[in-house]
Order: C-alpha cells, then structure tokens, then sequence
C-alpha cells in the first residue's frame, strides 16, 4: 500500500542524501523514480538538480508554487510506470501541493516520500512542512547534532560575519554559509537572549 512520507530535520543531517540514496535502490532494482525538487532552490550549479553535501547528485523535474504536482507525476508514469516520487526540500511545498502528492499514494498508488525542513529560521512551521506534517501517513526524523552533542531540531540564520539574523523573509536559499544547525537551547540563547 502506498503512503506518503514526510522525513523531516534541522539542516545538515543528510536529507537530500537519504533521498538520493533511496532512489539509487530503486533504481538498482530496476525499478523507476521521480525526483522533484522546487525550482527556488537555485543553490546548485546545475539548477535541475538534487545534491548532496557528500557530492551525491541526480537530475530532478522542478516545480513551481503553482505547479499541479499530481498531474505532473501522472504524466510522468503514463510515459513509463513509476515506482516511487521522492521531493526535496518539501517544505517549499504549498499545501495545495501536499494534497496533490497525497492524492498520487491514495489513488494512484505511488509511494511518495519527501525530505524537508520541520522549521524555519524563526522557530515557525514552513507551509509545506505544516500539511506534511497534518497528513503525512508517516513521519521520520532525521537526526543531526548541534556543537554541544545534543539532537539539534532548530535552524539558525547567520550572516557573513556569523551573527545570529532573527527577523527577514522565510524564505532565503543557502547553505552552510547562512545556517546552522542547534539544539532548542542554544537557538534560544543565540535568537532570544541575543548570545
């Protein structure tokens, strides 16, 4: 039976990996995937593309806010049957989005998994991550460390000089060089108490 996956972290515990490797051991089997990822995240050299810190990549179909997903994803398995879709960076799904990939493990009995972010930099739910985490059949954290050992869950915005940035847009594609991953603690001295 199909489901929809939800696989959620703070940056840096090795989502688009995961992803990666997942759709590797389909295709080992000789089995078929749809990687998607959305087209905001301009990081990577090759825009159609997921990559990994680790150097893994792979080409993906990129989509917009306003993108029917479902669509897409059934024309794709109408050209060649699909064994499972996998997404990255799913908290830039919109909710709309969320129910058209809901709708390709209820009626078409795709397998969908995706990998994103729980929070943004300001402790809020992402609107994507908010319907995946609401109706996703089933929810995995993935684990990363903060610099004091403990499990970090948050995601800290820096800037060039490594200071914390605690207000601005939701949204700003970076990597390492604009976040950091903490434990609740730390992000809370770091974004409230200012240290």
């Amino acid at each position: 039976m199909a489901k929809l996956y939800f696989n959620y972290a703070a940056m840096n515990a090795g989502k688009s990996t995961i992803l990666l490797q997942s759709s590797y051991n389909y295709r080992e089997r000789g089995m078929h995937t749809l990687l998607l990822k959305p087209a905001v995240d301009d990081r990577e050299a090759k825009w159609d593309h997921i990559a990994s810190r680790i150097g893994l990549e792979a080409q993906a179909d990129c989509f917009e806010p306003d993108q029917d997903l479902e669509a897409h994803i059934k024309s794709a398995h109408d050209a060649q049957p699909l064994d499972c879709v996998l997404v990255d960076e799913a908290q830039f799904l919109t909710e709309a989005q969320v129910w058209q990939l809901s709708r390709v493990s209820d009626h078409h009995g795709i397998p969908v998994m995706c990998y994103g972010l729980r929070t943004d930099f300001q402790g809020a739910l992402f609107p994507g991550s908010k319907a995946l985490l609401a109706i996703a059949d089933d929810l995995r954290e993935l684990r990363t460390l903060c610099w004091c050992g403990k499990k970090a869950i948050m995601t800290l915005r820096i800037d060039a000089s490594g200071k914390p940035v605690i207000e601005g847009e939701q949204v700003e594609i970076g990597g390492n060089d604009r976040y950091m991953s903490l434990c609740r603690k730390h992000w809370v001295a770091k974004t409230i108490n200012g240290g």
